[in-house]
Formats: structure tokens, sequence, C-alpha cells
């Protein structure tokens, strides 16, 4: 389990050109984290648009964004292009990220033992350590991006 004050678990994951990114990679910068559950669904469309609406301003504050899902490669990808999305997205297919920051969500969409990322935010300082972390009740469940805002500004 994760909580604020601690170090953030390292990971290295496949990004949607299947290349290997991972998170001691952004040492030295602010890093939002966000979890979802699935690419091409509601909630999840509209969170990562939402925040992508908002790369100029984490940018502003040297803030990086990776969105971490279980999906393949690919579909993230044709995810990202879709929606023009600017930061990386991630694919955790063997689910040990999730594990790591215990944001499982199991039976996504009524699917029996379907196991997926719960939607969720962690907010990593310079040093890569948690300041801020929300995990949704349940995937339908949004972030409060102005506390997510306000959160990095601090």
């Amino acid at each position: 389990m994760t909580s604020v004050g601690e170090h953030a678990p390292n990971f290295t994951l496949k990004n949607c050109n299947k290349e290997d990114v991972s998170l001691s990679d952004y040492h030295g910068k602010q890093v939002l984290l966000a979890f979802y559950p699935a690419s091409f669904s509601g909630v999840c469309d509209t969170e990562l648009c939402t925040i992508n609406d908002n790369m100029e301003f984490f940018a502003s504050l040297n803030t990086d964004v990776i969105g971490i899902s279980v999906d393949a490669p690919w579909s993230n990808k044709a995810f990202a292009e879709k929606y023009g999305l600017g930061f990386e997205l991630l694919s955790d297919y063997e689910r040990k990220v999730i594990s790591s920051y215990d944001v499982i969500f199991e039976g996504l969409g009524g699917l029996e033992n379907y196991v997926c990322a719960n939607r969720a935010v962690f907010i990593l300082d310079k040093e890569g350590r948690i300041t801020f972390k929300w995990v949704a009740p349940n995937p339908g469940v949004e972030p409060d991006y102005d506390e997510i805002k306000s959160m990095i500004e601090n």
C-alpha cells in the first residue's frame, strides 16, 4: 500500500511505442500519475482529455503527467492519437504497478474476474515522494481537477 509521505514505488512499463519508460526517468520533476481503468470509455476519455487541456499549467510548474492503465500499448496509442494526448500513456498489462500502488479494481463493466486499474491520482515531488493521493470510490468517479491543480501549486 502506498501512502502520502512515502517514496512512490518505481516501475518500468511500455509506452505507446513499446519503449521502456521508468518512473526514475522523471527524477527531479514533479509527476502526476493518473491511473485509469480503460481507454475509450466515457469517464476515462473525459478525465484524460481534461488533464490534457491543462498541460500548459502542469508544464509551467515543471510537472510531467503519466497515464497508466492495463490496456495494451497499441490501444493506448490509438487512444492518445484520437484525443491528441500530449503525455505518456503506459501499459501495465502484467498488473504489477496497479498492485504496488494498491489501485486494483475487479469486475469493470460487470466482467467478473476482470482486473484493471481503479481511477486514481498520485502527485510525486521531485524526489519521488508521494505528496497527494486520491483513489476513486469506484471507477465512475472523476477526481477534483481544481484540487489536483492546487496540490501541484503547493
